[in-house]
């Protein structure tokens, strides 16, 4: 008999009814370290004072009005995003799905004005994740999201990640543009080199090609930079954001520069709930503490920290863990025993992590973890891998 709740999550056998900061308490009264923070959510950790004080005001003002109305609060969110990126406009939904999917829609409606409708096909690349829309499955193609769900989309192709002669190769008159992640999450935590940017960013410069890069794991400071890119000293024509930027408030985003999204005018797109008030005067408040560069420096450090911890443990169980992978505070433990097993042990010492794909283990704390948190969490791994290696 199916369940109340549809089953289309393998969840673990614990609920949490309080939050505080890196640590959930769950109903039994128990405490646990969160190296999850709701899949790279929870920036600023749980029921951050700030945020819930931005939240309490605007929730006594005013909660929804719709897109049919100018949005105060929106309007503040898109100058500070405007502000401190690439971008010239912003479009505010409501998670990292929706923002693919104007992505999507704006990179071709782009090369539809300027008299190129042939150009619609966009190359993804092998490992991605950009969401579970029908859309977002059609650009990433793997075999685990789209069986069952066809007639897919059509207008997308996958290459192999890393392969620069078949990205060069597969760009023709028909393509629209390219999308990719600076940093793979789902994928199996991996970082696409600068160089690789820098050289993406000028084959689509020499071909006329859009570039989208999906940030909405990477991006608002989990790298040690506001967005991930700007470590390649290169930006995209459109961006999409989502997860951090709401700090646990659902809100996503797209941004792009004024030449890409000049096809999307009055009535091209819409959102009934996108860049509420709510939402947006969490987001706000979020980028108040985040772009600040003291802020940012922090997250680099507390990263090089955590790093070291990790290259230890590595060293200390070379029969569970292989390597470390990342950049900031968005890391992976590629592991050699199954990650599953990993996990499930880490449940018992009261720590909280995520699978990936390639059999590794995403760590995705806070942004502003405690120093000694970032030890306990890592005595805690240490324990697991104990654990693993007792089994």
């Amino acid at each position: 008999m199916i369940t109340a709740v549809l089953p289309t999550y393998n969840r673990a056998p614990m609920a949490f009814v309080k939050g505080e900061g890196s640590w959930l308490t769950a109903e039994d009264g128990s405490r646990y370290l969160d190296l999850g923070a709701g899949i790279a959510v929870n920036a600023l950790g749980h029921a951050n004072p700030a945020l819930v004080a931005a939240l309490t005001e605007q929730a006594g003002q005013l909660w929804h009005v719709s897109n049919l109305y100018r949005i105060p609060q929106q309007e503040k969110l898109a100058q500070m995003l405007v502000d401190k990126t690439f971008a010239d406009t912003v479009f505010f939904t409501n998670s990292g799905t929706e923002a693919c999917e104007l992505a999507i829609k704006m990179a071709r409606k782009y090369h539809y004005d300027n008299d190129m409708a042939d150009r619609v096909e966009i190359i993804a690349f092998e490992g991605a994740f950009h969401g579970r829309s029908t859309g977002a499955i059609a650009a990433a193609g793997s075999e685990k999201m789209v069986k069952g769900f066809g007639p897919l989309m059509p207008g997308f192709k996958q290459l192999k990640w890393g392969d620069h002669d078949a990205i060069r190769a597969a760009i023709s008159t028909r393509t629209c543009a390219v999308i990719i992640e600076p940093v793979q999450g789902e994928g199996g935590i991996r970082v696409v080199p600068d160089q690789c940017l820098k050289g993406l960013r000028d084959l689509c410069d020499e071909t006329g090609t859009l570039l989208i890069f999906d940030e909405v794991q990477c991006g608002v400071g989990r790298t040690g930079k506001l967005f991930a890119h700007e470590w390649a000293g290169v930006y995209p024509d459109i961006m999409m954001v989502a997860k951090g930027i709401g700090g646990g408030f659902p809100l996503g985003a797209v941004l792009a520069t004024e030449n890409a999204a000049s096809g999307m005018v009055a009535g091209t797109h819409g959102s009934t709930y996108g860049g509420n008030p709510l939402g947006c005067a969490v987001g706000a408040k979020v980028m108040e503490i985040v772009a600040d560069d003291a802020f940012l420096d922090a997250v680099s450090r507390k990263a090089a920290q955590f790093r070291q911890g990790l290259e230890g443990l590595v060293a200390s169980h070379p029969t569970v863990f292989e390597a470390v992978r990342g950049q900031g505070l968005i890391l992976g433990l590629k592991c050699k025993a199954a990650t599953t097993d990993v996990v499930k042990a880490a449940y018992a010492e009261h720590l909280l992590t995520v699978p990936a794909a390639d059999n590794v283990l995403r760590l995705l704390p806070a942004l502003n973890i405690p120093d000694a948190d970032i030890t306990e969490a890592l005595a805690r791994l240490d324990r697991t891998a104990l654990r693993i290696e007792a089994a």
